[in-house]
């Protein structure tokens, strides 16, 4: 997804079946994003939010630097896990990093805790 999608969460949504044997639509999102600097509270509030809302795991990729229009871009990618926490923070240079996501984990707590039963129906028209 784009950086912009955070602020849209029912577009996103982790849809789950009715019933306990059915899927999730995914386990991992990934946002690729042109935060500026003034807005990296939001983006890292949102990341978060979107990670335990859709009960998955959140990656955030975001630019560093400074653009042709001098806005300067502090970085702020993450891997976040399902309740939110933080699994890497990386800050205003380029980088390459690994991280492990854990499925059995992740399974783990959607098993225990189960708030995808008690999320709203809805379809969505365009």
């Amino acid at each position: 997804m784009v950086c912009y999608d955070l602020r849209f969460p029912v577009w996103i949504r982790n849809r789950h079946g009715k019933h306990e044997s059915d899927r999730f639509d995914y386990d991992l999102s990934i946002f690729v994003a042109n935060w500026p600097s003034p807005r990296r509270e939001p983006w890292r509030t949102l990341l978060r939010a979107r990670a335990i809302e859709n009960l998955c795991y959140v990656v955030g990729v975001n630019r560093v630097g400074i653009d042709g229009n001098d806005l300067s871009y502090s970085g702020d990618s993450a891997a976040v896990d399902f309740v939110g926490a933080p699994l890497v923070e990386l800050g205003a240079q380029e980088q390459v990093i690994t991280v492990a996501l854990d499925a059995q984990a992740l399974a783990a707590h959607r098993e225990r805790f189960p708030a995808w039963m008690d999320a709203d129906e809805f379809e969505i028209q365009v």
